[in-house]
């Protein structure tokens, strides 16, 4: 991280992303001489991220970033530039583009400047909505059908499917084997998955200590937050 000459101050930002609704969000705490290139890879960790595509940040009409050989360059060398520099106004708005294929869109606010507190570790983590959209599932508008769909179409055909099975297999009571007892194999492992996969996904799930733990190790250096 670049150190700028005047001493650290807590940058509190928040980070909406556009388009989504419920909203998803998150509320970090960031030092003040932070770079542009660490509030990328703080993005990265808070969305759950894999860093995988492109980005940029437009600021004041501008745009900023990591440089990939072939693909985006950016003038300015996003290490160098340090948050302290912009001077941002209290409410003042930036954006975060990520994935120009999906293109998810973080509107990132100002909300104020804290002391830097002794003993704490920086950056944290203090609010938070919402479990982000996994990668590469199309952007916004297909997150959104994704979710409706989650939401109005619960599994009932499979459910009702393994529970037929399950009763077959009770009554079955020796005079059949387990095989003739489950029925059509396939189906069922096929209903298991779905029931399986419609489980998994927990859309309004945000767990804030895990993402503190994430950033608490890229604190310290420690590169696991980038496989958790």
């Amino acid at each position: 991280m670049v150190q700028s000459n005047a001493p650290a101050e807590i940058y509190q930002l928040h980070m909406l992303l556009l388009q989504i609704n419920p909203p998803i969000w998150r509320r970090l705490h960031v030092r003040s001489d932070s770079s542009i290139a660490t509030l990328h890879e703080l993005l990265q960790i808070a969305f759950d991220w894999s860093d995988f595509h492109l980005h940029r940040f437009v600021i004041r009409g501008k745009e900023y970033g990591l440089s990939r050989i072939g693909c985006t360059t950016f003038r300015t060398d996003a290490k160098k530039a340090l948050l302290s520099q912009f001077h941002f106004r209290i409410n003042e708005r930036f954006l975060y583009e990520y994935d120009f294929g999906d293109l998810w869109q973080h509107q990132i606010r100002f909300e104020g400047i804290e002391p830097v507190r002794e003993k704490k570790l920086y950056p944290v983590c203090v609010g938070g909505a919402c479990a982000s959209p996994p990668e590469d599932c199309g952007g916004p508008e297909a997150y959104m059908e994704k979710m409706d769909h989650h939401r109005w179409n619960p599994p009932m055909d499979e459910l009702q499917l393994i529970a037929e099975t399950v009763g077959r297999v009770l009554e079955s009571q020796g005079h059949e084997t387990i095989r003739d007892a489950l029925g059509d194999v396939d189906a069922l492992e096929e209903a298991v998955d779905r029931l399986e996969t419609y489980e998994r996904f927990h859309p309004d799930r945000f767990d804030r200590r895990k993402l503190n733990r994430r950033l608490e190790q890229y604190a310290q250096g420690d590169e696991e937050w980038l496989w958790q």
